[in-house]
């Protein structure tokens, strides 16, 4: 099988090519933000305001990262759970671009719908595994909000950083096909 490798800004027929349960790598720049800075950039737009960042085509990775050691570009980075920013990640898809969201847990129907309209991705990354995960962070810079701490908007990039695709362009969900899937086999 061969690596899937993504590279943003993302476009539609690289995203519409992917399955869920794809093991992808991530070479790039990404964007960190939760669910503080999510409700900051959401009221921007609310009031007809640029956003600072161009978020088409990009990635947020839903994590809020501990301090770096010394001589590293960030601390352990683990995911934080998306349904937080459910309320808001529709938005950033349908208005400004949003390509692709890493985190864990489930998302809403309404996000999912969003996803399957704009065709966007959620990512999984492992939870358990972020001081794994920041050795694929090659540097890391707060943009926007640095007075909320590990909550700042960050920019990463990174090489090969990996992901599982959880929810797919064609509204697939492998958390739900993995419980069917369950479901059949021990029937």
């Amino acid at each position: 099988m061969e690596k899937i490798v993504l590279t943003p800004p993302l476009d539609n027929e690289k995203l519409k090519k992917l399955k869920i349960g794809d093991t992808v790598y991530i070479t790039g720049t990404i964007y960190t933000a939760r669910d503080a800075a999510h409700k900051r950039l959401v009221d921007l737009i609310a009031a007809g305001e640029e956003l600072p960042i161009d978020l088409a085509g990009q990635i947020i990775y839903y994590a809020g990262p501990a301090p770096n050691k010394p001589g590293k570009p960030i601390g352990s980075i683990g995911p934080t759970t998306s349904y937080r920013m459910d309320a808001y990640a529709p938005t950033l898809m349908r208005r400004k671009g949003l390509k692709g969201m890493i985190g864990k847990g489930k998302r809403s129907d309404e996000v999912k719908q969003a996803m399957k309209e704009t065709c966007a991705v959620y990512f999984g990354a492992t939870g358990g595994a972020a001081a794994l995960l920041s050795q694929c962070v090659k540097s890391a810079e707060v943009i926007l909000y640095p007075e909320l701490g590990p909550e700042a908007v960050r920019r990463l990039e990174v090489e090969d950083f990996p992901v599982t695709v959880i929810n797919d362009v064609h509204g697939n969900d492998l958390y739900e096909a993995a419980i069917e899937q369950y479901n059949t086999e021990n029937v």
